[in-house]
């Protein structure tokens, strides 16, 4: 799910394959109205995810709002486990491939090892990289990422408001050297920031869309006695240039907005580039 900054919306970005969401009849890009009766619009969405997410077999009540006339539909979901994938690849022409992160969970390391591994034996010349609304998610998972990609160096740190660092880091063992772009847009997020923000600083790949969102706080959840919780921002991240991403987001190398065509709609305008891109880095 992504959620818009100026109106507090939640969109369903992807609703999984056999996912509960699906089963009961969700689909992409439905606006996420109510939980439970609840409206969700404008809180925070870590927290509206907290309050759908639940013991496999209960169930939660959800509303959305579909399409241009937003119909407003009301469904009940049953909690189920649920082995997202979150990472979609293919070899595309003039042997460059292709790997989608919707976001980074705790299974999206090895997706993504997977997707890596085996273009490389489909003998990929270039890679581009779509962080197209990802909102973020792991931290460990995309310094684990990430350091499939970079040389021996700092992947990201954190300081908090005593000025104490924390740094992530990655080794000689594997380093990325073909032609690379990665893909962002406004609703790419955190980790997505991490992971753009390390390879623009680096300079192994040219970053290509348009203007992140601009999230780098690292925020915990306290328990309180009387059975809430409060949210602190306790540090924030920097890229390894430091370069804070915080309320700025990061600055694609190559601009460009996503332009839909209504004669094909499968164009799209933004991947044409970053393809463009990565064959420029090839000569």
């Amino acid at each position: 799910m992504s959620q818009d900054r100026e109106t507090g919306a939640i969109t369903m970005v992807q609703v999984y394959e056999d996912s509960p969401a699906m089963k009961a009849g969700f689909r992409d890009n439905d606006i996420l109205y109510k939980v439970e009766g609840e409206e969700v619009t404008g809180k925070d969405l870590s927290e509206v995810v907290s309050k759908i997410k639940g013991e496999k077999g209960t169930k939660v009540e959800l509303t959305v709002l579909r399409g241009e006339t937003a119909e407003e539909i009301t469904a009940v979901v049953t909690r189920d486990k649920v082995e997202a994938q979150t990472v979609d690849y293919r070899m595309m022409d003039d042997q460059i491939g292709y790997i989608a992160i919707s976001e980074f969970d705790t299974v999206t390391y090895e997706q993504y090892k997977k997707a890596l591994e085996d273009l490389e034996a489909q003998g990929m010349k270039g890679l581009v990289v779509d962080l197209r609304n990802n909102p973020g998610g792991n931290l460990i998972t995309v310094c684990d990422m990430l350091d499939l990609m970079l040389p021996k160096g700092l992947i990201v740190y954190t300081e908090d408001k005593d000025g104490k660092k924390t740094e992530m880091k990655s080794d000689e063992e594997h380093q990325f050297t073909k032609p690379l772009a990665v893909l962002v847009n406004g609703n790419s997020a955190s980790a997505s920031e991490i992971y753009s923000g390390a390879i623009q600083d680096y300079g192994i790949g040219k970053i290509v869309g348009t203007q992140t969102y601009g999230k780098g706080v690292v925020q915990q959840i306290f328990d309180l006695d009387d059975g809430t919780a409060v949210k602190l921002t306790i540090a924030e991240y920097f890229t390894p240039k430091g370069r804070s991403i915080n309320g700025k987001g990061i600055t694609p190398d190559v601009k460009i907005k996503y332009q839909s065509d209504e004669e094909n709609p499968d164009a799209d305008n933004q991947l044409e580039k970053a393809v463009e891109t990565v064959k420029a880095q090839m000569k």
